[in-house]
């Protein structure tokens, strides 16, 4: 199940925020996936976040604050 669903100029992407902790880190880092739910040539790509925290259940509460234009701006990146 998609974390936010969004409409970017007619696309409909589904968006899923996950938690990274890379080695030798002792904090988790957001990426976003993000899936266009076209019926052709689907697109698909994960993109880093700049949040960051020593809590899992943290980053995910700040996660849920990005506005839904935060979240087109980098599909918009993305595609550029």
């Amino acid at each position: 199940m998609a974390w936010r669903v969004l409409d970017n100029g007619g696309e409909v992407w589904h968006v899923q925020a996950v938690a990274e902790m890379r080695p030798q880190e002792k904090v988790w880092q957001l990426v976003l996936s993000f899936r266009e739910r076209s019926s052709e040539n689907r697109r698909v790509f994960w993109a880093d976040y700049p949040l960051e925290s020593s809590s899992k259940t943290s980053l995910f509460h700040a996660a849920d604050k990005i506005p839904d234009e935060t979240l087109r701006q980098v599909i918009a990146q993305h595609l550029s």
